[in-house]
């Protein structure tokens, strides 16, 4: 543990900006299927005979480009997931360019828990996902997270890894500071 982390919770307080992040390995994986899909339609286009006809050719070419390009996107963009907690707001980011992006002031948080069994499963796979009697969630990977309560009644639920210590954070923000404490 480092010391900056231990002295902050030797005296029951938190660092100015808390940071966490989860990633998911697997997503990788996908993404190279992706890849070999984007490769399949580049060598179609390249070496195929042309003798079958233009269109199914062609759309053999396009589509095996575009699903791959939609799969490449799509992983990425949920290899990984960033939390970050300040005085005002909670913001969560994905993938490497930080979309898709939410950000919560922490006057509209009603209380956080902590949840020790995420899965993707439970909200229907990988990403940014949303279920009418759930709520919100992004999920990149099984394991723990954080469920938000909104004060507008909905949740948001994030995988991170140290979710523990993200909802102790979250939670002492969202406490009125005690008469003496600065």
């Amino acid at each position: 543990m480092p010391m900056r982390e231990q002295s902050h919770r030797e005296h029951g307080t938190h660092p100015e900006v808390w940071t966490g992040r989860a990633t998911n390995r697997a997503q990788w994986l996908l993404a190279l299927v992706g890849a070999a899909c984007v490769a399949l339609g580049i060598g179609l286009a390249v070496d195929s005979a042309w003798h079958s006809g233009v269109v199914p050719l062609a759309m053999s070419v396009v589509g095996c480009i575009a699903a791959g390009l939609l799969v490449i996107c799509g992983t990425l963009a949920f290899v990984h997931v960033a939390m970050r907690v300040d005085k005002e707001a909670l913001e969560v980011r994905c993938g490497h360019m930080g979309l898709p992006r939410r950000r919560i002031p922490l006057s509209h948080i009603a209380g956080a828990e902590f949840a020790p069994h995420v899965t993707p499963r439970h909200w229907g796979g990988w990403g940014y996902r949303w279920l009418p009697e759930k709520g919100t969630a992004v999920v990149v990977r099984r394991g723990e997270g954080v469920v938000l309560r909104l004060w507008d009644g909905h949740t948001f639920t994030v995988t991170i890894d140290n979710a523990e210590t993200a909802v102790r954070v979250i939670r002492d923000r969202l406490r009125p500071p005690a008469s003496g404490r600065t």
